[in-house]
């Protein structure tokens, strides 16, 4: 699965991932900022967490161990991350409410989806990275460094460093004040 290859999504190892998963983001999700235990099971619900990490409840997750947050990473509220690949999320990045990130895909051709089989894709969100709210960063695409999304946008390709995106699908948007 966390290859991005076929795998059945009810095979006995991943539903007890999910069930783990879903019992560490209960009790993440009933706590609220500065309860104690609120970072130990924040850092037992994913992967990796760098420093001063603020991840507001509600937040959800399909497994939680595929998600690394760098240092000084905040995510707003009702964030959902469907985490069966990797989503990798580096420093100084700021993710707006109601934000997805999803890794989790579908076979397009129809009788391998009616076997039941399914797959995903990573996403990588770099340094700096601003991500709108209500954006949503759809499987395997790349956030390059410094850059913005806008509110709203569908990410369906990646984004070049420094580059600011909005829209559905997103596209690059210029600046009147730039020119660029």
């Amino acid at each position: 699965m966390v290859a991005g290859e076929l795998y059945r999504p009810g095979a006995p190892d991943l539903v007890a991932a999910r069930k783990r998963a879903q019992k560490l983001m209960a009790a993440y999700n009933a706590t609220t900022y500065g309860d104690d235990g609120r970072e130990t099971t924040l850092a037992e619900l994913l992967g990796g967490v760098g420093k001063d990490c603020a991840v507001r409840a509600p937040f959800y997750v399909d497994y939680g161990r595929n998600i690394t947050l760098g240092d000084n990473v905040f995510l707003n509220y009702g964030c959902v991350l469907l985490d069966v690949c990797p989503i990798t999320i580096g420093n100084r990045v700021d993710i707006g409410p109601y934000v997805q990130i999803v890794t989790a895909d579908h076979p397009r051709d129809p009788a391998t989806r009616a076997a039941g089989l399914e797959f995903g894709r990573p996403i990588s969100i770099g340094d700096g990275t601003w991500i709108g709210g209500g954006a949503i960063l759809l499987p395997g695409v790349t956030i390059g460094a410094g850059a913005v999304i806008g509110a709203g946008a569908v990410v369906t390709h990646d984004v070049a460093p420094g580059t600011t995106v909005g829209g559905i699908p997103a596209r690059p948007l210029v600046s009147k004040r730039s020119g660029a």
